[in-house]
């Protein structure tokens, strides 16, 4: 009987059709390179102009939810801007005012400090580290003292020449400048802060126009990243701008929290200047890696410094032990995610980057600017390239994954992606959804002539290998299954189920696939080369105690008329026997699978490992249900992404 398969769910989101025009002549690197030169170039000629820009892009998106917010409480366009920017102009005056009163208190405090941490050194000779610190330096005052003498000059002769006087003493004139005038000292003493205030005045002025003409630079963004569907375009530009601002927020009320929470506990342990630190705590978070490390640093040194003791000290270290690692791995998974959706090299790149380019503020913009590229390049298809660069999404799906550590001839490599994916799936799922995709990707390779002999051997030794040490996993395909229900004695011997592959040079691993996973059910299975029933041997072959013949072939243009000679070879030598083609299409483009079926003489036709698995066991366990329906969906969620 024959049955149609029905469609199964994508494992993976559909990539983007790419249609190269024939005439198009090869890319090369040259250009690239000299785009990516000419954009590092204006990056870092421009940093006193960009630095600001990019900050206030970064505050556009924090303050675009409250601008928001007061539009709706009818504020208008302009007042509702104002307010947002009064607001956060205030905010930045006030923690600029707390920064330098704390920075004046630690200064007036300096020499106090050094008091006790002479004091401190002075108490470390006394310890084992200083005795043998002190033991070092006596080894080295030693040598240097035994060290070769200078030879002494000789005397001078009598009869030597009689020495020259003594020069005359330079006469020693000093030179006096003008006293500076008011102007002169009014310069330099605001020289230092003008550059700051020159920058926060062109952030507030930017931000400013960035939230008056916010839908006005949306459309502009728009039309640069592809008018031609402007719904998807707009959808995806709107989600991303709310990505973007739901990350920002929650990273900058958890960072201001820490940063309360630092202050708070310093000022309780009793380290001066809490405030400063606290600050500090919070600015040093945006930073990746190294910000928590540096935070703790300046507190703890001047917890050495004003305390005699050193308990002060281990307090202060106690706070940071306990605080950073609640932060950093419970409390921000639960509010935006374990990531900022970056891998970690990109983290890490990304910060060495911005840094050597735009100095301190670059490594603490470096996350978030990084993290705009990501979601642009998720939404924006001319931007992909930016999420597979910096994402920390698999850059290839797990198909291709397995295809290219398997074309690449590592068998460990293969074991382990198996391992991986067979947490969440059971053994005839993974081979399924993945080996045989795969397997379908290297006959498609074969039929264009791109796959060497020798990788062809690389391929097939690969799955030989991987099929061995799965051989002991057991398929936990579902209880309520047939799959699962035990067989008549009399399909338990060998060779009672002939697995025959076709002439693809994979279609044989795909047989010993299938045959694992039949003998998982109880099975006796024979796995059966093309070689054995080409047309000058199949008079000669034992077809044994075979009742049921399933033949394998990952097809490709023109496969179905070899098939049907196949089909029909076999038919003619067994009878008797029940027929199923199993046909995984490796062009599944304009393929008719009515059309196949009639094509090739079988009495089912499966398009799918569970499929085939399903009809056999119902053919071989009569009071099993009618194999309809056999390539539907497995039981298990499918269609949940796989690992990579």
């Amino acid at each position: 009987m024959a049955t149609r398969p029905s469609a199964k769910p994508s494992l993976m989101p559909p990539r983007p059709t790419r249609i190269a025009a024939a005439e198009t002549p090869a890319p090369t690197m040259t250009s690239p390179l000299i785009v990516a030169a000419l954009i590092v170039t204006g990056l870092y000629l421009g940093r006193d102009v960009l630095i600001p820009i990019a900050i206030a892009i970064l505050l556009s998106f924090v303050l675009g939810p409250l601008v928001n917010f007061l539009r709706r409480w009818h504020f208008g366009r302009f007042l509702s801007v104002a307010t947002a920017v009064l607001m956060t102009l205030s905010v930045v005056g006030a923690l600029g005012t707390l920064i330098g009163v704390q920075l004046a208190d630690i200064a007036g405090d300096v020499p106090r400090y050094r008091t006790t941490i002479e004091g401190k050194v002075e108490g470390l000779k006394d310890t084992p580290a200083g005795r043998m610190a002190d033991y070092v330096a006596s080894i080295g005052r030693t040598m240097h003292q035994d060290g070769p003498k200078p030879e002494p000059k000789p005397e001078p002769k009598s009869d030597a020449v009689p020495a020259a006087p003594p020069p005359e003493k330079a006469i020693l004139v000093e030179v006096k400048d003008r006293a500076p005038d008011a102007l002169t000292m009014a310069g330099a003493l605001l020289s230092p802060i003008l550059h700051p205030l020159a920058t926060i005045g062109i952030v507030f002025v930017v931000l400013l126009f960035l939230l008056m003409q916010r839908e006005d630079l949306r459309d502009r963004m728009i039309r640069l990243a592809g008018s031609s569907d402007l719904h998807r375009t707009t959808v995806a530009m709107d989600d991303a701008a709310k990505r973007l601002s739901r990350y920002f927020l929650v990273q900058l009320a958890l960072n201001a929290s820490f940063g309360i929470v630092v202050g708070i506990g310093l000022y309780l342990i009793g380290v001066p200047s809490p405030v400063l630190w606290g600050i500090f705590s919070a600015l040093m978070r945006f930073v990746p890696y190294i910000g928590a490390f540096v935070s703790a640093v300046f507190p703890l040194a001047l917890a050495a410094a004003v305390d005699p003791g050193w308990s002060m000290v281990v307090e202060t270290l106690i706070l940071f032990l306990i605080l950073e690692p609640l932060v950093g791995h419970f409390i921000e998974p639960m509010l935006y995610g374990h990531s900022t959706g970056m891998s970690p090299f990109a983290v890490l790149v990304s910060a060495l980057f911005w840094t050597w380019l735009w100095g301190p503020v670059g490594l603490l913009l470096s996350t978030p600017l990084t993290v705009c590229l990501v979601v642009l390049g998720r939404h924006v298809d001319k931007l992909e390239f930016l999420d597979v660069l910096f994402g920390d999404r698999p850059a290839l799906t797990p198909v291709e994954n397995f295809y290219q550590r398997v074309l690449a001839g590592d068998p460990d490599e293969v074991q382990e992606h198996a391992e991986l994916i067979l947490k969440s799936r059971p053994l005839a799922a993974y081979y399924d959804e993945v080996v045989i995709k795969g397997l379908e990707l290297a006959a498609r390779d074969a039929a264009r002539g791109v796959l060497t002999p020798e990788q062809k051997n690389d391929i097939r030794q690969s799955l030989a290998g991987l099929v061995e040490d799965l051989a002991e996993r057991d398929d936990d395909a579902g209880a309520d299954t047939s799959e699962t229900k035990a067989v008549g004695s009399d399909w338990r011997a060998d060779g009672t189920v002939l697995c025959v592959s076709g002439r693809s040079f994979v279609d044989e691993s795909a047989c010993a696939i299938l045959a694992q996973l039949l003998r998982n059910r109880g099975i006796g299975v024979r796995v059966v080369p093309f070689s054995e029933v080409a047309r000058a041997r199949i008079d000669t072959f034992e077809v044994g105690p075979a009742r049921l013949v399933c033949i394998v072939s990952t097809a490709i243009s023109g496969e179905p008329t070899h098939l049907r000679r196949l089909a029909e070879r076999l038919k003619r030598k067994l009878p008797q026997a029940y027929t199923v083609v199993g046909l995984w299409q490796a062009d599944e483009g304009d393929r008719d699978e009515a059309a196949q079926g009639r094509a090739i003489p079988a009495d089912t036709h499966v398009t799918s490992l569970r499929g085939a698995v399903e009809a056999i066991v119902a053919a071989a366990d009569p009071s099993a249900p009618d194999p309809v329906d056999v390539d539907q969906p497995t039981p298990h969620p499918v269609g949940t992404p796989i690992p990579a």
